[in-house]
């Protein structure tokens, strides 16, 4: 039999982040099952193709888009083209609708398609990405967020007829806020995977590598807003003795609504031992982390498992953790990595200093990370616990 899915995920490559390459990859994998017809309905943000193939046969649609608040795009609701490409969703018989996370608007718009039609309902899978409520440096925006959640998104997890959480941190998160602990035992965690065979294949930066060659290489990758916590890393790096800054770098690589302000926080820093690369692509990124010592996940709670986090354990970096946003699940203390308490300037500069002090650890934390991520996620058994549930869903259907 074969199955009709569409997903609505809140963005879609070419935007970058960890939802992005984890839809991407997630769609890649399920369609070497050619039982399966994939369509992927999103946000064109930023600009490019409203339709492509990718993937054999994954089909891409992207919609007419705009973002009030930065990450957070929403129809263009006055082009007549996205009314006409959303309506043409509706002549096609569609088995499953999967969305991706609660507060996109695109959630809501797969929400909608899937339960709001005249004839037979699709079944809706809903997979949750988050792991707390939405926290920008705009407070109006964080309780307007959080009032949508409340009512919109308790709406999608209670009507759903499969909810999946991406980590034991959104599992906990969603059980706490929005069901009560009603059902709670029947949401699954299904970890992603990663593209273990191509993140070896890529090369290290050369160039920060002979730049730096005399320098411990520190570094972060993501979105730069507040949830990240990269202030707190800037902080930890002042913090650092003289003797350890004066062997070291922090670079900073990609964008978001923060940058100049943590640009500004770097103060005297900036560009001497603090740098900034601004966006880089996916492969351009990991080739930083190839060539940096040290990675650092300065998470706030918030998402649910980082995907750049878990780049950096395939790459072999030594890493210093707080225990957000999956953090706590795959950096095992001394093991791994550094597990921290917190995401405090203090606990992250400790965390710096024990390494620094201690080139053995570096490489060990490298090797054990690396055997960690090639050992649990693989894209493979992951896509083969979603096929379960469609089956499952599609036993029942009406």
């Amino acid at each position: 039999m074969r199955i009709r899915l569409i997903i609505f995920p809140g963005y879609y490559v070419p935007h970058i982040g960890g939802l992005e390459t984890h839809v991407d990859e997630f769609a890649k994998y399920l369609a070497n099952d050619e039982n399966y017809d994939i369509y992927i309905f999103a946000p064109n943000i930023p600009k490019c193709k409203d339709f492509e193939i990718r993937h054999n046969n994954v089909k891409v649609y992207r919609y007419p888009a705009f973002e009030i608040i930065p990450n957070y795009p929403i129809p263009n609701i006055f082009n007549i083209k996205f009314w006409k490409m959303f309506f043409n969703l509706y002549k096609l018989n569609f088995d499953i609708v999967m969305t991706r996370t609660r507060f996109f608007s695109n959630t809501f718009l797969g929400f909608f398609f899937a339960k709001f039609r005249l004839n037979r309902k699709n079944k809706l899978i809903h997979v949750e990405h988050g792991s707390a409520f939405i926290k920008v440096e705009n407070e109006f925006t964080n309780k307007l967020a959080y009032f949508y959640d409340k009512i919109i998104g308790k709406i999608i997890f209670k009507k759903s007829d499969c909810v999946i959480a991406i980590s034991k941190a959104v599992k906990e998160f969603i059980v706490e806020n929005f069901i009560n602990g009603e059902g709670g035992e029947d949401i699954p965690i299904i970890y992603r995977g990663l593209e273990i065979k191509y993140i070896k294949s890529i090369k290290e930066n050369n160039d920060i590598k002979e730049r730096f060659k005399n320098k411990l290489k520190l570094c972060f990758v993501g979105r730069l807003y507040k949830w990240k916590g990269v202030e707190n890393i800037i902080k930890a790096y002042e913090m650092l003795p003289t003797d350890i800054k004066e062997k070291t770098v922090l670079i900073i690589v990609g964008y978001g609504e923060d940058i100049e302000r943590l640009k500004k926080l770097s103060g005297d820093y900036l560009d001497n031992n603090v740098y900034f690369t601004g966006k880089k692509d996916f492969k351009d990124a990991i080739g930083t982390v190839k060539a940096c010592d040290i990675y650092i996940h300065s998470s706030y709670r918030g998402g649910g498992l980082s995907s750049s986090l878990l780049q950096a354990m395939c790459c072999g970096s030594a890493i210093v953790a707080s225990p957000y946003e999956g953090g706590d699940e795959v950096i095992i203390n001394e093991n791994t990595g550094i597990l921290l308490k917190d995401n405090s300037p203090n606990d992250i500069k400790n965390g710096i200093i024990k390494l620094v002090n201690n080139n053995d650890l570096i490489e060990i934390y490298g090797k054990n990370a690396k055997k960690f991520i090639k050992d649990n996620f693989d894209w493979r058994s992951s896509v083969e616990k979603y096929k379960k549930i469609f089956d499952n869903l599609l036993k029942n259907k009406i």
